[in-house]
C-alpha cells in the first residue's frame, strides 16, 4: 500500500466536490470562507479546484467533471493533499470515469497525497484503496474546517494536525465530549458553540475478547450496502463488481472493519438488514474485528448496540462500539490499511505505524 507524505507548511491542498454539490451554493459562502480561512491558518495553500463551486444541479447532472478534479487534483504534482468539501449519496458514479483513466490511475501512484473525508466519500476511499493508496477516513470542508463556532472542535482538531507528523504509533481515544448536530448551518449561527455532551459510554465492548492485529478498512455502512446490493441506484454494485472495487476473501481476512451509519439516521431495522447483507455475504466472519462509529446524536444509542449484539451472537468476531468517527461529532481520523491493534478487553485502538512515507531529509532528522 503507497502512503503520501505528511503536510507541512506552505503545502497545497485541493478543495473538491465529489458528491453533492454544496459548496459553491450562496447559503454556504460563509462556511466556505471559514473553510479556507482555517486552512490558511494551518499555513496551507488552498487550491479550489474548477468544477468544486458549481452548483447542486450541474454537479448532480455531471459527474465526469467531479471526476475530472479528482484527476487533476492528483496529475498536480505541487498538490499534497486532498480534502472532500462533504459527502452525498451518488458518488459512486466517478468510479468508470476514473478506473478506464490510465493517467489518474498513474497519477494516484506516482503523485501520492493525502485524501480525506467521510460519508458517501467512502465510494472515493474504496476505488482509491483498490488502486493502492492508503487515504483518511476524516475530516471534510464544510462540517469540520468550517465549524461555524470560532475555533475547530478541539479533538477533530487534533487528529487533522496528525497530518503533519508521522508519528511511529498514535492512539485513537474516546472523545471525553460529543455535540448535537446543529439545527441550522446558515449564517446566523456563526460563532454559536454547539450543544455539547458529556461522554458517559466511551468505547463499549458488544462482542468478544482479546486482541486483534490488522488493516483498516470500511466507511459508511449505508453507502457499502448500496455497493453491495445496488439498492439506491441499480447500476452501483454492477460497477463495484466491474471494477473489483471490494477486497477478495483472502483480503477481507487482513482487515479490521470500520463501520459508521450516516445523517439518514436508519431504523434499527434497516441497520440490520445491512448488517445482515454483510454477514449472509462472509464478510464479517472474516474480518478479524469491527469498529462501530457513535450512532449521530446518539439516536437509536441503544437500539444499534441490540442490533450488533444480535447479529454477531453467533460469530466469533469482536465488536467494539461507540469510536468517534463518520457522522458523529468531533471526528478522529481512520488511515485505510495501516496496521492497528484493538485490545477489546482494554477498550484500545492504535494505530501501530507510520501512516506516511517519509522523505529523504525527514528521515535523516528521525
Amino acid at each position: 500500500m503507497i502512503k503520501p507524505e505528511p503536510l507541512k507548511r506552505g503545502d497545497k491542498i485541493a478543495i473538491v466536490s465529489l458528491s453533492r454539490g454544496l459548496l459553491g451554493m450562496p447559503f454556504c459562502k460563509h462556511e466556505l470562507e471559514i473553510g479556507i480561512k482555517r486552512l490558511k491558518e494551518f499555513g496551507l495553500e488552498p487550491v479550489i479546484m474548477p468544477n468544486a463551486l458549481k452548483d447542486l444541479k450541474y454537479l448532480e447532472e455531471h459527474p465526469e467533471e467531479r471526476a475530472s478534479d479528482l484527476k487533476q487534483a492528483f496529475m498536480d504534482p505541487s498538490i499534497k493533499a486532498i480534502i472532500a468539501a462533504i459527502g452525498g449519496d451518488d458518488t459512486y458514479k466517478l468510479i468508470p470515469y476514473l478506473m478506464e483513466d490510465k493517467e489518474f490511475k498513474e497519477a494516484v501512484i506516482n503523485h501520492p497525497k493525502i485524501f480525506t473525508g467521510f460519508s458517501d466519500t467512502t465510494n472515493n476511499h474504496l476505488m482509491l484503496n483498490k488502486l493502492g493508496l492508503s487515504t483518511f477516513y476524516g475530516p471534510c470542508l464544510l462540517v469540520d474546517l468550517a465549524e461555524l463556532d470560532n475555533e475547530m472542535l478541539p479533538y477533530t482538531q487534533e487528529y487533522f494536525e496528525k497530518f503533519f507528523k508521522n508519528e511511529d504509533s498514535f492512539q485513537i481515544t474516546s472523545s471525553p465530549i460529543w455535540y448535537s448536530d446543529r439545527e441550522s448551518y446558515d449564517v446566523s449561527e456563526l460563532g454559536k458553540p454547539r450543544i455539547a455532551h458529556k461522554e458517559t459510554h466511551g468505547f463499549e465492548t458488544l462482542n468478544g475478547t482479546g486482541i486483534v492485529t490488522g488493516k483498516l478498512y470500511g466507511g459508511c455502512i449505508e453507502s457499502i450496502y448500496d455497493a453491495l446490493t445496488g439498492n439506491r441506484y441499480g447500476d452501483e454494485s454492477f460497477v463495484y463488481e466491474k471494477y473489483q472495487i471490494l477486497p477478495t476473501n483472502e483480503e477481507w481476512q487482513k482487515k479490521i472493519l470500520f463501520l459508521e451509519t450516516s445523517e439518514e439516521r436508519s431504523t434499527p431495522e434497516k441497520l440490520e438488514t445491512m448488517l445482515m447483507e454483510l454477514k449472509n455475504r462472509g464478510i464479517l466472519n472474516l474480518v478479524k474485528g469491527i469498529i462501530v462509529g457513535k450512532p449521530i446524536d446518539e439516536v437509536y444509542y441503544d437500539e444499534y448496540k441490540e442490533v450488533y449484539k444480535k447479529i454477531f451472537a453467533d460469530l466469533k468476531t469482536p465488536v467494539m462500539y461507540n469510536a468517534n468517527f463518520g457522522h458523529s461529532v468531533p471526528r478522529c481520523i481512520l488511515p485505510y490499511d495501516v496496521e492497528t491493534i484493538i485490545d477489546y478487553d482494554n477498550k484500545k485502538i492504535i494505530v501501530n505505524e507510520p501512516i506516511f512515507n517519509c522523505s529523504i531529509q525527514e528521515k535523516i532528522q528521525r
